[in-house]
């Protein structure tokens, strides 16, 4: 029998994704499955914080085996920016065409363009906690190049290649991207747990 697991949100890229990646070993829910139409607060400094944040609301009011992720994108350039902030970065609106914008424009002529995707995970389970990290470095691009992805996609060259993830199908980030990779770190802890 399939287990059942909500991902607390409500971002059908990522969910899509995800469904992918678990490949019916386990019922993939979002939050609108469960009914749930609140905003999650999200008020850590930190990634790891905001995840673990979202999976206690989540755990706490829906009794659910759940896990969250938070995901940034960390320029050294600028301190770390956007980090936390990645999704509303340029304002409350939280588009990706004006973050990627702001983004290009604080980097300006800057030559260092290193940066890192970072997503944590968290994972709460029959009431104890677990959180996963993935990584994967890379650099931003001059200016936007693909349609696929979502987020900074199109201006994110990740180490070791010469297209952006937006120029990557989902299979093909799916194999190399942070999300995907702390996502693995979490699919191994469950098969293990068999």
């Amino acid at each position: 029998m399939t287990e059942t697991l909500v991902f607390a949100t409500n971002n059908l890229n990522k969910l899509a994704e995800i469904q992918q990646m678990l490949e019916g070993s386990f019922d993939v829910l979002s939050l609108q499955d469960i009914g749930c139409d609140e905003d999650i607060p999200e008020t850590s400094p930190t990634l790891e914080g905001n995840a673990l944040q979202k999976a206690r609301y989540i755990s706490e009011k829906y009794h659910v085996d759940v896990f969250a992720d938070d995901t940034g994108l960390e320029v050294p350039e600028l301190n770390g920016e956007p980090g936390v902030y990645s999704a509303r970065y340029a304002g409350p609106q939280k588009n990706a065409g004006d973050n990627m914008d702001l983004l290009l424009k604080n980097l300006g002529d800057s030559t260092d363009r290193k940066a890192h995707f970072k997503t944590c995970i968290a994972l709460i389970m029959k009431a104890k906690e677990h959180v996963f990290e993935g990584r994967v470095d890379g650099h931003i691009r001059n200016e936007q190049s693909g349609t696929e992805g979502f987020g900074y996609d199109p201006v994110f060259e990740p180490e070791g290649y010469a297209i952006t993830f937006a120029e990557m199908s989902m299979s093909e980030k799916n194999q190399i991207s942070h999300r995907a990779r702390a996502f693995r770190k979490m699919i191994d802890f469950l098969k293990e747990r068999g």
